[in-house]
């Protein structure tokens, strides 16, 4: 094989290698927006309400039953995995992954010691509020 051969052969395998790296990072710029998630400080708010409800000692009542907080929150984590292409703001995560049934419509609500139920929903929005009062936010 002369010389010219050689090149003509190699750089055809260059450029073909190239190029498929070329398509591979395209097709990843394209679709990474897909994979995205809530924005750095919207992911800070989201990670403390979810710290807050695994820890906290009220029950949540789901279609009739009611969860501790550490049963609680893989429900609502696996709501958040699914939803999470969707979710822009901490109001979205809420709405999304906290709020009610997806199956049956029904209201999430938390019963805190003294037995009144409330809406997950406005529980956690107070908490949000709280933590961002707080200067954490």
């Amino acid at each position: 094989m002369s010389i010219a051969e050689d090149f003509e052969q190699n750089g055809f395998i260059f450029e073909m290698h190239f190029m498929k790296h070329t398509l591979a990072v395209a097709i990843f710029l394209f679709f990474a927006p897909v994979f995205a998630d809530a924005p750095p400080g919207q992911k800070l708010e989201i990670d403390h309400l979810l710290n807050f409800v695994e820890h906290s000692t009220c029950r949540i009542n789901r279609n009739g039953k009611f969860y501790d907080g550490s049963k609680a929150i893989s429900h609502i984590k696996k709501k958040y995995a699914y939803f999470k292409n969707e979710i822009q703001t901490t109001e979205q995560f809420i709405e999304l992954s906290a709020t009610k049934s997806t199956m049956s419509g029904n209201y999430y609500m938390v019963e805190c010691g003294d037995g009144e139920q409330i809406r997950t929903k406005d529980w956690l929005l107070n908490e949000l509020g709280k933590y961002r009062d707080s200067g954490n936010s």
